[in-house]
């Protein structure tokens, strides 16, 4: 028994030890397949053999001392051998235990976001979505402990069910999701037009989790509105952050521009996000010139993002509106604003989700991990992920507020453009 093991024990610890340069924080790129090219080089130049073949041992202890690999893992491999030989139910399945441990490892790190999928979640994953988006219309984290909700769409069911920002689905119809990766809970919410799914939800206001019963329509997706207000104020809302949205924004700029507009309001309240470039180009129609985000990765590096010529509206006045449902690259584009003092930021704090990931595609058909690999932060240094963006000026929409149809984050926006010329 032992004999057939051992190769299998060694190419077991060899998927660890490749893991292990990932999550260092040296082996990480833009893409997928740059972050395999540098694990590879990173084997034969970082990496230590183990005292026995000559090489140097690797460090890690408590104090500074070397370790070498082989004393590390000694007790991994003691349980190992524990569980082959005294484990009641045999003989043990030994790719489970092996994926166990790298989900375990993965634990350890103490990131939310950086997980492992096997082979069968990868690839139901990284299935396309065919046909009319159907579900319950809202945008969500997928990457926190639990599928989390963002913002409810505007008339979405989600939303006339009273999913509100931060509501965690901790089971669908009935089905505990602890530890299923949220693009899966996805495609769990998901489903044909007037069918029902029972989520339960698990809201920080409530003592205990409550079941909501939503049914599914057919969404589409809004992405730009605009008015003209009051006084010259030109209104924008931006509803996600997609492929066409800076060209949404631009034609309705242009059209507050021939309206009479010399100033404007964006809305990114309840906006979840989208692409990291239509973040910067959004950016770059308000802020002039400057940095717009900075990426700092585990290894020291930076990459910063700087303003596109070109912007429509770089001398307008200008307020934003935010609350708990403004996340991601909603919180990129606030954010430069606020630090460049092209405008303030009026409503609640912003959701605080500034954080990249990488799916990185494990050799051989063995799935992939999820490794968080940089973080975003503001012009002026601030991090986003975890801490969000504070308004300037706090204003809240009470119950009654909502009933009534009020909006007095909208209104003490105008009031802080009334009045103001163009610069």
């Amino acid at each position: 028994m032992r004999r057939w093991i051992q190769p299998l024990i060694a190419s077991c610890l060899a998927i660890l030890l490749v893991l292990i340069v990932f999550l260092s924080g040296a082996a990480v790129g833009a893409t997928v397949p740059a972050v395999q090219e540098v694990g590879r080089s990173l084997l034969t130049t970082v990496l230590p053999t183990s005292p026995s073949a000559g090489g140097t041992p690797s460090p890690g202890a408590p104090g500074g001392t070397p370790i070498s690999r082989e004393v590390l893992f000694a007790p991994f491999w003691e349980v190992w051998d524990i569980v082959h030989h005294d484990f009641v139910d045999q003989p043990v399945d030994n790719t489970s235990l092996m994926r166990g441990a790298i989900r375990g490892m993965l634990d350890a790190l103490g990131d939310e976001h950086t997980a492992y999928m096997d082979p069968d979640e990868y690839r139901q994953a990284n299935m396309g979505l065919e046909g009319a988006y159907e579900g319950i219309g809202a945008w969500v984290d997928t990457d926190s402990e639990y599928l989390t909700i963002i913002s409810p769409m505007p008339g979405s069911p989600a939303e006339k069910a009273g999913l509100q920002p931060g509501d965690q689905i901790i089971a669908v119809d009935g089905q505990d999701m602890a530890g299923t990766d949220g693009n899966l809970v996805i495609r769990k919410v998901m489903g044909p037009a007037g069918s029902s799914v029972v989520l339960t939800i698990r809201r920080e206001s409530e003592a205990h989790p409550f079941d909501v019963t939503v049914q599914r329509e057919s969404i589409e997706v809004p992405s730009v509105e605009s008015r003209i207000l009051e006084d010259g104020i030109g209104y924008v809302r931006l509803y996600t952050f997609g492929e066409n949205t800076n060209r949404d924004l631009q034609a309705a700029l242009r059209s507050l521009k021939d309206g009479g507009a010399h100033a404007v309001i964006l809305d990114l309240r309840g906006n979840g996000g989208g692409y990291l470039n239509t973040a910067i180009e959004v950016a770059s129609q308000f802020v002039a010139n400057g940095v717009i985000v900075t990426e700092r990765f585990g290894d020291g590096r930076e990459k910063v993002y700087e303003a596109e010529k070109g912007g429509l509206a770089t001398d307008w006045p200008m307020a934003v509106l935010i609350d708990g449902g403004s996340a991601s690259a909603s919180e990129i584009v606030a954010g430069a604003i606020q630090d460049s003092g092209r405008g303030k930021l009026v409503g609640e704090a912003s959701f605080g989700k500034g954080s990249v990931q990488n799916w990185v595609p494990l050799k051989d058909d063995q799935g992939a991990v999820r490794v968080t690999i940089a973080r975003w932060y503001t012009p002026s240094g601030r991090q986003i992920h975890g801490v969000g963006l504070s308004p300037d000026i706090a204003i809240t929409v009470s119950e009654a507020d909502a009933a009534a149809k009020r909006d007095p984050q909208l209104d003490r926006a105008i009031e802080e453009l009334r009045g103001l010329p163009a610069n």
